[in-house]
């Protein structure tokens, strides 16, 4: 009778609020609301459609990258070189097309193959040395800022690129990675299109694939992922070439929005990913969060970042109000599970 009871209870619908309750993004889309309506009020400005352009493409290049450092986190690892992983990819297909003078193309290609194999890289020396992703990570980090720099002025002789701008190939690869529409008076960036496809596949991942049990199953624990059969080591590379593959795709917005690129770009910028992920849902410790959540932390760093300036407020206080949202959304995050476990 028992045991009839027990099935039936798992079987048994689960309400909508019930099912809200569960969802690791709910904190952050909270949080969301309640700064778009705070700046509403503090800024005129922030409810005009140019301002919400402006918010939207500040949020994709966060977001586009928030997003596989969020699945990363939920495989219970980090990545501190991603910031200057996204410089790195810029730099070499920029220097590669000049150095050789060929098409655009083939130094964009030359680029993802660099970018992944960073990635490559970090996976492997996690899953061979044993060693913490932070220390191996931090290394790569260290390794990625001294190449930048060191190889942009042997090659260039300065700390930036040279324009590539009249190079053939140049306005195609513009038109993928760095392009614009107007939609009346909006002006958006098709950044915004590459991080809301990016959201979208990683949670098709997350949901409905088996890899992304794979994911959830490392991040909870994995010495007990393996005992299941799960390929703990092809699951953590795996999540650290994703990482890698969005690096490509933003550094190479960034060589085509600006045509050069400074060797000194992307220092810090890791941890405003890992804050977009946090404030989104995901655990420090792993097993836990979402790609939305992901994207909803990404778009409220855009509206804090932007909102300040709006209101004419001093731009000094943004890291503030960044810290104390990473620790507000930490509080409610741990809030919100507490509350779904008990459910």
């Amino acid at each position: 009778m028992s045991t009839a009871t027990a099935v039936d209870e798992r079987l048994a619908p689960t309400s909508l609020v019930r099912k809200l309750l569960g969802r690791p993004e709910l904190g952050a889309v909270v949080g969301a609301a309640a700064v778009f309506v705070f700046f509403s009020f503090a800024a005129p400005s922030f409810l005009q459609a140019s301002s919400l352009s402006t918010i939207l493409y500040s949020a994709s290049t966060i977001g586009i990258m928030a997003c596989p450092v969020a699945l990363l986190m939920i495989g219970g690892e980090f990545d501190l070189s991603a910031g200057v992983m996204v410089t790195t990819s810029a730099l070499v297909s920029s220097m590669f097309s000049y150095q050789m003078t060929a098409n655009v193309w083939v130094g964009v290609g030359v680029s993802l193959l660099v970018t992944l194999a960073i990635g490559f890289f970090n996976g492997f020396m996690l899953t061979r040395t044993k060693l913490p992703s932070f220390i191996i990570t931090l290394g790569t980090f260290l390794m990625l800022t001294g190449l930048n720099l060191g190889f942009t002025k042997l090659i260039s002789g300065s700390v930036s690129t040279k324009t590539i701008a009249d190079m053939e190939g140049f306005s195609s690869a513009r038109a993928l990675f760095a392009s614009q529409w107007n939609v009346g008076s909006v002006t958006l960036k098709v950044t915004i299109l590459w991080w809301l496809a990016l959201v979208a596949v990683a949670t098709w991942i997350l949901l409905r694939t088996r890899a992304g049990n794979w994911i959830f199953a490392v991040g909870g624990g994995a010495d007990a992922a393996r005992a299941t059969g799960v390929p703990v080591v092809k699951t953590r590379i795996g999540l650290y070439m994703g990482v890698a593959l969005c690096a490509w795709i933003s550094g190479q917005h960034i060589l085509f929005s600006f045509d050069v690129v400074q060797s000194g770009e992307g220092v810090g910028n890791e941890f405003l990913y890992i804050i977009a992920a946090v404030i989104g849902g995901c655990l420090m410790t792993g097993g836990y969060g979402s790609a939305i959540g992901s994207a909803v932390g990404a778009f409220i760093f855009g509206m804090t970042s932007n909102g300040i300036v709006y209101a004419q407020w001093n731009p000094d206080w943004f890291k503030f109000f960044l810290g104390a949202m990473l620790l507000l959304a930490t509080l409610l995050n741990a809030w919100v599970r507490k509350r779904a476990e008990a459910k």
